[in-house]
């Protein structure tokens, strides 16, 4: 027991310091080793005799030295970033407890903290009442929509599938790949997920939709589904849900909302129009783990429609696990696609417990704020051009050399330089995108910890880097990188 307590205290000590790191200035983001380097620097065997456990400390040492650092206030790649205390006691005490949340009797304490945790996220998003389930990430939240969908149009096929049944599903050109992926699991096909265009802005049109329906009509086929998004992984753009809810309405689809990315506006006043009409969906994908700053994975689906999720996902074959008694009401697995499940409620409902309604309100509101002040750094530099106007915290721009000599190829592959050169040196993590035939950078500000001063950091290395790509064009052209990194 000594052992234990010595190397559990040593490796809370080695957490600390690293977490600390992550919010000091010269702490970079990555350090960036090819995988062939970083295999020669560690020792990946697994032996057959074990170590001591006192061995593996200086593992996680290294573990920490040659990972991302996505707690700093200079990682932009991702759609999350920050470290949260509360959601990394959660997780320490999820992994000492070690259990899974089928049952009441074996999640008591996790369970009855889930349960409140939809009934708010539920309320939030204007289902009254309402049900949902915490599952295992933004794609797994939008294939059981689609299952909810599927089942609500053709309950049949849980039991019979799909038949002579040609199902349609619709989703727009910016959607999450994940819709894809959901079309293939549940047999509907690829093919017969229809992207509709957008606008210019990146949200769905409603006229393309239902001309698309009236389409697969046309063909004989079922259309079943329609999958909007708030907060598109590249512009942020959030779909007009009044819009397309009448259309649903009338052809009596099911309309779900990825609402992963851009769910939380919904605790803001000032923000919230961006999801008007959520109330009018049918089911809804939140991410805990982006904007709320809970470590990952932290995902839920909620749905109007209550009773539905056990009726799409059950299968049978339960009653050993299930039982008739005074806490049945409480078996949450009956809800759920999954048998073990991790309990992810315990990170949120800690978080939740420490910022209070309010406290996201203000976090929602500072990173608006911070968006802001990005977008008129923008347009105040003579090197920098925004390519889309800013509607959430997707903030998309390119560097501009003065003399603007170069062509649109030109400036395509400087801006992946000039983001290769941020990521190789460690001062900054930021991806890119393809927006109307061109490469731009893709400025994602998720980090509640973020400062002014930590974009004017972010910008001045960008600018510096921008420079030193142009002189190095200038006296080498022939060493322009082709590859970019990261992700």
């Amino acid at each position: 027991m000594k052992d234990t307590e010595t190397t559990l205290t040593k490796a809370l000590a080695i957490l600390i310091k690293y977490l600390d790191g992550n919010l000091e200035p010269d702490t970079k983001v990555v350090n960036y080793q090819t995988a062939n380097d970083l295999k020669e620097k560690l020792d990946l065997t697994l032996p057959d005799e074990g170590v001591a456990l006192e061995a593996l400390i200086p593992i996680v040492e290294s573990y920490l030295n040659y990972s991302v650092r996505t707690g700093s206030t200079q990682f932009f790649n991702l759609l999350f970033s920050g470290s949260s205390i509360p959601g990394i006691i959660a997780e320490m005490v999820t992994s000492a407890t070690n259990t899974t949340m089928h049952t009441y009797d074996v999640a008591p304490v996790a369970t009855l903290m889930e349960i409140e945790l939809i009934k708010k996220l539920t309320s939030l998003v204007g289902f009254n009442p309402g049900e949902g389930l915490m599952v295992t990430g933004g794609s797994n939240a939008n294939l059981i929509g689609m299952l909810c969908g599927r089942h609500h149009v053709l309950p049949d096929a849980k039991l019979q599938g799909l038949g002579n049944h040609q199902l349609v599903a619709f989703v727009s050109d910016q959607a999450h790949y994940s819709y894809l992926k959901a079309a293939n699991l549940l047999g509907i096909g690829i093919k017969n997920l229809v992207k509709v265009k957008s606008d210019v802005d990146g949200k769905m049109i409603p006229e393309a939709l239902e001309a698309a329906i009236q389409q697969s009509l046309s063909e004989e086929k079922t259309p079943f589904f329609v999958g909007a998004t708030a907060g598109t992984t590249v512009l942020g753009a959030f779909d007009p849900l009044p819009s397309l809810a009448e259309i649903t309405r009338k052809y009596g689809l099911w309309l779900h909302v990825d609402a992963a990315w851009g769910g939380p506006v919904l605790f803001s006043e000032k923000h919230q129009h961006l999801l008007a009409g959520s109330e009018l969906v049918d089911s809804f994908t939140w991410d805990g783990h982006k904007l709320m700053g809970v470590p990952l994975i932290c995902s839920a689906i909620l749905v109007k429609q209550k009773g539905l999720l056990s009726e799409a996902c059950s299968g049978g074959g339960t009653d050993y696990l299930f039982h008739d008694d005074e806490n049945n009401f409480y078996n949450l697995g009956t809800k759920s696609l999954q048998c073990g499940r991790r309990v992810d409620a315990l990170k949120l409902w800690l978080c939740w417990k420490y910022y209070g309604k309010k406290g996201y309100e203000q976090l929602v509101n500072h990173l608006f704020d911070i968006a802001n002040y990005a977008t008129e750094y923008i347009r105040r530099c003579d090197n920098l051009e925004l390519i889309a106007e800013p509607q959430f915290l997707n903030i998309c721009f390119r560097y501009i050399p003065k003399d603007k000599q170069l062509d649109s190829t030109g400036l395509d592959q400087l801006n992946l330089d000039i983001r290769n050169r941020l990521f190789d040196s460690g001062t900054a993590f930021v991806n890119y995108a393809h927006y109307e035939g061109l490469v731009m950078i893709r400025l994602i500000l998720a980090n509640p910890e973020l400062q002014k001063a930590d974009l004017e950091t972010f910008f001045r290395n960008l600018l510096d880097a921008g420079k030193l790509c142009v002189s190095t064009y200038a006296k080498h052209p022939e060493i322009r990188q082709t590859q970019s990194k990261g992700g």
